[in-house]
Order: structure tokens, then C-alpha cells, then sequence
């Protein structure tokens, strides 16, 4: 029989995330294991938990009840482990959402220093270049740029980065450099994971605002393949200065209307509303806003 907490936990994501194969993968197991161990917790409750079907797990009404009573008994478990080993030693595992761009080019170049200081703590990476949710993606803590959508979360800033407009110097040569902002309509642009803005790109010089709507001949889901795409010479790309920094610096993409200001983004680190948050989560997000700021 499977320890009870573990089947308790895995309820919990399989609720949260509606997948066997997606809990199963956060705990190393088949799709028919996790199957296997949720019939077994509902034998033992007396109940059906979960209905099945080809396209979605959803919970039942006595599943969703006993969820309700389940969560804040395993939450409340985890905040008292926290709390005793919040003595310098961080152990566990932590779960960190981040997308793509910020985690293979800021986070992970930065985690040596992080992971030698605390060997007993186990580090998930989450990266997705849409937005992720706490709740349903299971992670303790997210990297998120923009505004906030929910005034309630709990948050630390990180630090801001200028947003900018790049293209490769081919590009250039082929289609010429925008000289105004207006110019950019006759222009090839590509979209990264945001889109583009349906109200327009917002550009301000000296006082004088323009704000220019434009439209995508390129989408791409992933910010990495937008910035893969800009250096092959497909178009002009809106991005941050973090996300293509090194491409800047080594010419393979060149900046555009750098004496526009474009304004900047803020990145935070988003922790779970109305839960302690995991002192490993805090240490990670206070030692990334660290960094950054040198």
C-alpha cells in the first residue's frame, strides 16, 4: 500500500494540474501508477475522488469537498517543515517558474553561487514562456515581467530592464534602419511570446510621445526563437535588454531607435497568495535581485 501523505500529496497536484501524466512527471511516476495510487486513496476514503475521461481529469463533488479539507492540512504541514528548518539550512526541493529567455540567460548562469551555498536543497526549473500559474504549476515561486494581474499576491521586485527594438546588421542592409518610429509600419516585424500590443508600440523622445501600431508577419511562442529569428535576418523584434544582450554585444543584432525610449519592464518574483512563503523561495528571489543589481 502506498504511504498515505504521498498519496495525499499526489491527489493534490492531480486536482490541480487535471493530468495523471503531469502530476506523475512532478513525482517520477507513470500514468499508470498514478492511476494505481488514486484508486487505492479512494478505496480507502470510500469515495470516487477523480472521473476520468480521454481529455481531462476533473475532480468529483466528494473529490472537490475533500480537496477542500486535504489542502490546508498538507499546506499547513509544509509551512511547519519550513519553519523548523529555517536555521540556515534550506533542504526540500523548490519549485521555480521562469520563462525561457530570463531562465537560460540570467537565472541559470547565476545558480553556481546559489546551489554551492545551500548542497541540501533540490531546484526545480519551470521554464515557460507563458504565464504561469502558482497554483496549477505547482512552483513556490515565479519570475514574472509586466504589471501584476492579481493585486493580492505576494511579491519581491527584482529589478527593471529597458524594453528595445533590435535586427541584424543583414536586415539592415536589406530593408534599411527605421529612422522613426512611424517608418516601423513599412516594416517586417516579428512577435515574440507577448504579441504585439493591440493599442501599439508606445515610444517617447524629449517629450514628444508616438505610439505606432504595427502588425507580425512572424509569431513564435518562444522568446529565444524570436531572438533566433531577428538574427537570422527575418525581421525586427521588441524585446528587453536582458533578452538580447549578449546578441548586442557580439553584433549579431544591432539596436533600433535607441535615442526613442520605449519605457521598461519590471521583473518580480511572485509567491503564492495567503501561504507562507517557502524561506527557501524568499533566499532564491533575494539572491537573483542581488545579482541583477550588480
Amino acid at each position: 500500500m502506498t504511504d498515505r501523505f504521498f498519496a495525499l500529496r499526489l491527489f493534490l497536484r492531480v486536482a490541480r494540474t487535471r493530468s495523471f501524466s503531469k502530476a506523475g512527471r512532478e513525482f517520477g511516476l507513470s500514468q499508470p501508477s498514478v492511476s494505481r495510487i488514486l484508486a487505492e486513496l479512494e478505496r480507502e476514503v470510500g469515495a470516487s475522488l477523480v472521473a476520468r475521461t480521454t481529455r481531462a481529469v476533473t475532480l468529483t463533488e466528494a473529490g472537490a469537498d475533500y480537496l477542500a479539507r486535504v489542502e490546508p492540512i498538507l499546506v499547513a504541514l509544509e509551512e511547519a517543515d519550513d519553519a523548523v528548518r529555517c536555521n540556515g539550512t534550506l533542504r526540500g526541493t523548490l519549485r521555480v517558474g521562469v520563462s525561457s529567455g530570463f531562465g537560460v540567460r540570467e537565472v541559470i548562469p547565476r545558480l553556481p553561487g546559489f546551489v554551492a551555498r545551500h548542497p541540501d536543497l533540490a531546484i526545480d526549473l519551470v521554464m515557460n514562456d507563458q504565464r504561469q500559474d502558482l497554483i496549477s504549476d505547482g512552483v513556490d515561486v515565479v519570475f514574472r515581467f509586466g504589471a501584476l494581474a492579481d493585486s493580492s499576491a505576494k511579491m519581491l521586485h527584482i529589478a527593471r530592464t529597458p524594453r528595445l527594438l533590435v535586427a541584424s546588421p543583414r536586415y539592415i542592409t536589406l530593408h534599411g534602419t527605421p529612422r522613426a518610429p512611424a517608418e516601423l509600419a513599412d516594416h517586417v516585424i516579428i512577435a515574440g511570446p507577448a504579441g504585439v500590443p493591440t493599442d501599439g508600440w508606445s515610444f517617447e523622445k524629449k517629450g514628444r510621445k508616438s505610439t505606432v501600431r504595427v502588425e507580425s508577419r512572424l509569431n513564435i511562442g518562444q522568446h529565444e526563437g524570436a531572438i533566433a529569428a531577428a538574427v537570422a535576418g527575418l525581421g525586427i523584434v521588441s524585446t528587453t535588454y536582458w533578452g538580447c544582450r549578449d546578441e548586442i554585444e557580439d553584433g549579431r543584432l544591432v539596436r533600433l531607435l535607441s535615442d526613442w525610449d520605449m519605457g521598461e519592464l519590471a521583473v518580480n518574483a511572485i509567491f503564492t497568495a495567503g501561504r507562507t512563503t517557502k524561506p527557501a523561495a524568499r533566499a532564491l528571489a533575494e539572491y537573483i535581485a542581488a545579482e541583477l543589481k550588480q
